[in-house]
């Protein structure tokens, strides 16, 4: 590794110890936090940050950007210390106050929170499948908008990652995607220091990472010392010019291996754990300085001459934001209709009930699946929703997630519509992330609702970055049937429904769909899970579609209220709405006045009035929860003495119906629980 002495000596390594120096003071500050990372590889960010990064503060959010991505969260401090130094609206109070209350240096980036963040990032691995998702999603946008001598969308992704998201699994799936699709337009750092909170990464830890990226298709260079410009130079120069690249390289992704020390300088702690997540300690810090030439007094130092040096490459960074927005202006004049769908995409939060021209569904006793209704209805959207694109986890025939007619989304056919992203689950909800955090896309993906497991951290962070994700969860209950309890979801959706900012529905008929993805496309700012069958169900009649469309909009409603004064309330969603219907034409048959409630959204409803929710409940009535999986979504709707009928233990492999019956949801199944819990009513 090169050397500490004169460090200073120079204007270029003064700049690059501003950076360490920084996060080391922050760190300190908070006494929380992890300085190692931000200090080893300080010399690589710098380089890339002055010299080949398409950025501009004033403009941070302009279309053809450069995407800068920290995989690496922790190192935080590295990010805060670039934005602050390169004039993004961060100031030096800021860094002051990293990890501190209001703040807007949280300990890992927060996007839409700060200034210049491009994803939300800390879960190791996952900030590798957002990166990998924008590169995905500015390569279709370039596809479908770019023009001859009109190049648009051509931006890079750089995403930093470290050991840490080399052994995340999201990332293996998400970069194996990457050199299957052939997004030349990634450009992975890897930060290879060895170390991980425990120790060495030889205790877990001895693959050859930049083999594996090789025989995934990634074109691998090598930095044997982050600390060499020259070499570092060298190394970014090959990944982001085409003429250094040979033929087949300019068809790949771009992996580069970096060598650094973690907590590059510090006498103690330099290539140790300690470094990755601790606060040095005053003493450490003083000799941290003292060992790179640093002046000890004031913290949180940035010399006058180191400002303005760093202001003055931003500023020629900056200057392809000018020729960009002549290009568009230019753009717009030649390609009218081009340029006002390329607003449509940008812009499709605006667009109101973009499903208005697909008809609602008439009743219909034999009905369809959910999934169906979806499938039938996902062909119209696609022409009405703009940026509307996704696929499946390899189970687009399940799931219903295929645009009929269009063709694949491959590296031959990049603006193809049906994108495949294979049986990766966990990489899939960290792309569509990324698609959407492009702000052009309406993204969607498809699973069956048992694997939503393995997605779920990708999901938490749509929810946090409050992204218009949609997941398409088929296969919704113990009756899907054959394939068993390994497939029967049970537990999952009262754990989707506990993800705050995550709204879920559970349709009870194709209407109730027709309505929930109305409702979504029509600019909702946060991620839907929507939970589909894989049986048929009734098309129901029993209110007019614009009433079901406002009910579904609130998240429950009371979709049957017998003749009779309502002695008893039957709540459900999804497939269990049709039979308590059955069970309300029993009751009445028995002289017992009920009232029928579709609840497709506990998200929904929650957000109403209490009133609203109040007088569609019942106040003070008996009530009884119905779905087929777990019943503890019900719990804060109930009072002591009402009936909650659910799945407390796994499914078994049987014909669906068969299965329905014998775990007790049936009218019969059902009159006969209600007949014991409430024998007063009889």
């Amino acid at each position: 590794m090169g050397g500490t002495e004169n460090m200073n000596d120079n204007l270029e390594l003064k700049s690059i110890n501003t950076i360490r120096m920084l996060a080391l003071d922050a760190v300190e500050a908070a006494n929380s936090g992890h300085p190692g990372t931000p200090m080893g590889f300080a010399s690589v960010a710098y380089v890339l940050w002055t010299e080949f990064l398409r950025h501009n503060p004033r403009q941070p959010e302009w279309p053809n950007r450069d995407r800068f991505v920290l995989s690496a969260g922790h190192a935080s401090m590295l990010l805060y210390s670039l934005l602050h130094l390169t004039g993004y609206d961060l100031s030096l109070s800021d860094l002051k106050n990293f990890r501190q209350w209001g703040s807007l240096t949280p300990g890992h980036p927060e996007h839409g929170h700060t200034v210049g963040v491009e994803a939300t990032t800390g879960p190791l691995g996952q900030g590798v499948g957002m990166g990998i998702g924008m590169a995905l999603g500015l390569r279709r946008l370039g596809s479908v908008f770019n023009r001859p001598e009109f190049d648009l969308f051509d931006g890079r992704v750089f995403i930093v990652a470290g050991d840490g998201c080399m052994m995340e699994g999201v990332a293996q799936e998400a970069a194996s995607f990457a050199g299957h699709q052939k997004l030349s337009n990634v450009i992975l750092l890897y930060d290879n220091n060895h170390i991980t909170i425990d120790g060495p990464t030889s205790l877990a830890f001895s693959e050859d990472v930049p083999a594996r990226y090789g025989a995934m298709g990634w074109a691998v260079r090598h930095v044997l010392d982050g600390n060499d410009l020259a070499e570092v130079r060298a190394a970014l120069s090959w990944a982001t010019d085409p003429l250094l690249q040979s033929e087949d390289e300019r068809r790949r992704p771009k992996f580069i291996s970096i060598r650094t020390l973690i907590g590059f300088g510090s006498p103690a702690y330099e290539n140790t754990a300690h470094a990755h997540g601790s606060a040095f300690g005053a003493e450490e810090v003083r000799k941290t300085k003292i060992n790179l030439g640093w002046p000890t007094e004031p913290s949180f130092l940035v010399p006058d001459d180191v400002r303005k040096a760093f202001l003055s490459k931003t500023e020629k960074c900056s200057s392809s934001y000018q020729s960009w927005s002549e290009l568009r202006r230019r753009y717009n004049q030649s390609f009218p209709s081009e340029a006002a769908e390329l607003d449509r995409w940008q812009h499709s939060e605006r667009i109101e009930k973009p499903l208005k021209n697909i008809n609602p569904y008439a009743p219909d006793a034999k009905g369809m699946a959910t999934r169906q209704a979806f499938g039938e209805i996902l062909q119209g959207a696609f022409k009405s929703v703009p940026g509307l694109f996704g696929g499946s986890a390899d189970l687009a025939p399940s799931n219903n997630t295929l645009i009929k007619g269009e063709p694949a989304c491959e590296p031959e056919t990049p603006a193809g519509a049906n994108l495949h992203l294979g049986v990766r689950e966990h990489g899939m909800s960290a792309i569509l992330n990324g698609l959407a955090l492009t702000g052009y896309f309406r993204p969607y993906g498809g699973t069956f609702l048992v694997f939503s497991d393995y997605m779920r951290g990708g999901m938490r962070l749509s929810s946090l970055m409050k992204l218009p994700v949609l997941y398409v969860l088929t296969h919704d209950s113990i009756a899907l049937g054959e394939d068993g309890p390994t497939h029967q979801p049970v537990e999952h959706l009262v754990g989707l429904r506990a993800i705050p900012r995550m709204t879920v529905i559970r349709p009870a008929d194709a209407n109730e769909t027709l309505a929930a993805l109305d409702w979504f496309w029509s600019g909702h700012s946060g991620p839907l899970s929507l939970i589909l069958t894989r049986q048929k169900l009734p098309v129901l009649g029993q209110l007019p579609y614009h009433e079901l469309s406002d009910g579904v909009r609130k998240g429950g409603y009371v979709l049957r209220q017998t003749d009779l004064p309502a002695r008893i309330v039957l709540v459900g969603s999804g497939s269990e709405v049709s039979l308590l219907l059955s069970v309300a034409d029993d009751l009445l048959a028995q002289g017992i006045g009920c009232r029928v409630v579709s609840m497709p959204s506990t998200s929904l409803f929650d957000l109403q009035p209490a009133e609203y929710r109040l007088s569609v409940l019942g106040d003070g009535l008996p009530c009884v929860f119905v779905e087929a999986l777990s019943p503890l979504s019900w719990a804060p709707y109930s009072k002591m003495g009402d009936l909650l009928i659910g799945m407390t233990d796994f499914g078994a492999s049987a014909p669906g119906d068969v299965l329905m019956k014998e775990f007790g949801f049936s009218r019969e199944g059902i009159l006969a629980r209600i007949k014991t819990q409430f024998q007063s009513l009889f």
